[in-house]
């Protein structure tokens, strides 16, 4: 799974956590629900702003570390909730 993927299937997760439907997150972070939908698919050029503003409803936020892009990913602990709600 690339980046756009990860950021994808971690804001999906968490909003279906907090049993929210995506008209419910795009109302609470400003924005349409056409953008809520682009960003849960991994749309690589969704607004950076629009980004933020929907993590911070979500109660999550974007960390920028130096390395390869293969090595920058989502933390494990989200990973680990995220793997385990694949099955």
């Amino acid at each position: 799974m690339d980046q756009y993927g990860e950021l994808a299937g971690a804001v999906a997760a968490r909003r279906e956590e907090l049993s929210l439907r995506q008209e419910e997150l795009a109302d609470l972070a400003g924005c349409s629900v056409g953008f809520i939908h682009a960003l849960e698919r991994g749309k690589p050029t969704v607004q950076l702003g629009k980004v933020l503003d929907v993590l911070a409803v979500l109660g999550l936020h974007l960390t920028v570390a130096s390395g390869a892009a293969e090595s920058v990913g989502i933390e494990p602990g989200l990973r680990t909730r995220l793997d385990g709600s694949a099955e």
